[in-house]
């Protein structure tokens, strides 16, 4: 069970801080960024990347549970289509909260809360886009032929017929070389 927030709720009843975070993940994913203050924005984070996330399933399911938080079906179309579709490749930190400062008539501060739709990083779409490739050509080197295996293997089976005669010209050396060593070896002791 989840633990319960600590402190006042927002806007005083339960009922009422639920319709303000629905407002504001509807404003939030109908504009792409909301200007808020930043007990609102950090409220809203987990609620909206939950959302996130029930869009990125795409179920019936899910798109009815969303539905029965945001009723707007034009933004509810526009988060599991557009905005689902460029989050994809990302796992979680939908959302990212800037401060910038205080508000002018009351002085409480404000924050940006916006949506990352950027890619996760250029390096992980390089590694992502090899992956791929390298899924699409490993069925193509099964399907390859097998007059192009054989051909392969032909010379295969020639270098392999090499390295045994290189082996034995090597170990006729060596006996030669170990001979020189203990003739003059041999000779020492019987000069003693």
């Amino acid at each position: 069970m989840p633990t319960p927030t600590k402190g006042p709720r927002l806007g005083g009843g339960p009922a009422h801080e639920r319709l303000m975070l629905a407002n504001l993940a509807a404003s939030l994913f109908e504009h792409k960024r909301i200007t808020t203050t930043v007990t609102k924005a950090k409220r809203l984070k987990p609620y909206a990347e939950r959302l996130v996330t029930f869009a990125k399933r795409g179920d019936l399911a899910s798109r009815r549970r969303v539905l029965g938080l945001i009723s707007n079906k034009g933004i509810v179309h526009e988060l599991f289509t557009d905005i689902a579709q460029a989050v994809e490749n990302r796992d979680g930190g939908y959302t990212r909260i800037t401060k910038i400062g205080n508000r002018k008539g009351d002085n409480a501060p404000m924050a940006v809360i916006e949506l990352v739709l950027e890619p996760v990083s250029a390096k992980q779409a390089v590694v992502a886009e090899a992956t791929q490739a390298a899924a699409k050509a490993a069925p193509a080197a099964e399907e390859a032929p097998v007059e192009e295996a054989a051909t392969e293997e032909a010379p295969a089976a020639e270098e392999a017929a090499e390295a045994p005669a290189a082996e034995e010209a090597a170990t006729e050396e060596a006996p030669a070389s170990e001979e020189a060593a203990e003739a003059p070896a041999a000779e020492e002791k019987d000069a003693k």
